[in-house]
């Protein structure tokens, strides 16, 4: 079995009325290769007539955004052309690449009625060799995702890679597995993950035991490459957001809304964006 190397808490950092925590980076993890960025927004409640979600235009480049709608919706814009209202139990996968302008804000009928939200946003590196292709969007409902049912009622959704034999929805440009699981209390699982591989493991609701630690809601679980296995017993109605993926070990160099693998980079994309490189905005 894997070890752990420590947990980690969240960090409470609200945007404007948006309940937000963040799990990475934090003071005691900068990031998991090629795991950068973890936002976990809510649970919360939105009245009617709200203002929604505060993410207007910005600009990304040089990696991948990837978008887990437990609860709400988001609706997705891009300059790529790419429009879409994601709703609960949905993904969106945006590979920014070599760069495009996107805003991830509520539907009109979600800041009309209101209702519950909860939303993870997990940020995925891409490696040198990839950071410059051509910028995709995948918005999946619910449907659209494979959920695979293991023994003692836990629920694999396969977003990405192979989960229990079943290839997920999404077949991104690295070999990075995500999934998000539902355990009921007292169930468990054994997952093989090969050493080599950095797991991401984080803790959405609930609460489990793994690798003979307790892990909370809101803790990020970081793990030794020692193992070939994750065991898993929830201890309480859980939900997780797993995934995994071989490290690029390239330098990572991360300014604001771009990750590229130098400062020169870094520079050349803010002068793209200026001059319109990244498409022109349009409301």
């Amino acid at each position: 079995m894997r070890t752990i190397k420590q947990l980690h808490r969240a960090v409470n950092a609200p945007i404007a009325d948006l309940v937000t925590y963040r799990a990475l980076p934090t003071s005691s993890v900068e990031y998991l290769d090629p795991f950068l960025f973890l936002n976990h927004h809510g649970p919360q409640v939105y009245r009617p007539s709200n203002k929604g979600l505060p993410f207007g235009p910005h600009p990304h480049r040089g990696f991948e955004t990837v978008t887990f709608i437990l609860e709400g919706d988001i609706l997705h814009k891009d300059t790529g052309g790419h429009e879409s209202v994601i709703n609960a139990g949905g993904i969106q996968w945006m590979t920014a690449g070599s760069g495009l302008i996107h805003a991830e804000v509520s539907s009109e009928a979600f800041k009309q009625t209101g209702g519950p939200l909860e939303i993870l946003q997990l940020w995925v590196n891409l490696p040198a060799k990839d950071k410059m292709v051509a910028p995709r969007y995948i918005g999946l409902q619910k449907d659209e995702i494979p959920a695979v049912t293991l023994d003692g009622g836990v629920v694999v959704h396969a977003v990405s890679g192979e989960w229990a034999g079943t290839a997920g929805a999404v077949q991104p440009l690295a070999d990075v597995a995500l999934a998000w699981l539902e355990l009921p209390a007292g169930s468990r699982v054994v997952l093989p993950v090969a050493a080599a591989r950095t797991v991401f493991f984080y803790v959405v609701r609930g609460a489990v035991q793994v690798s003979g630690a307790e892990a909370q809601a809101r803790q990020l679980v970081e793990f030794n490459h020692d193992g070939d296995e994750l065991a898993i017993a929830a201890l309480a109605d859980a939900v997780l957001l797993l995934g995994h993926a071989l490290p690029f070990n390239e330098p990572v160099v991360s300014y604001g809304p771009f990750v590229m693998n130098t400062e020169a980079e870094i520079q050349q994309a803010y002068r793209d964006y200026q001059s319109g490189a990244f498409g022109a905005w349009k409301g």
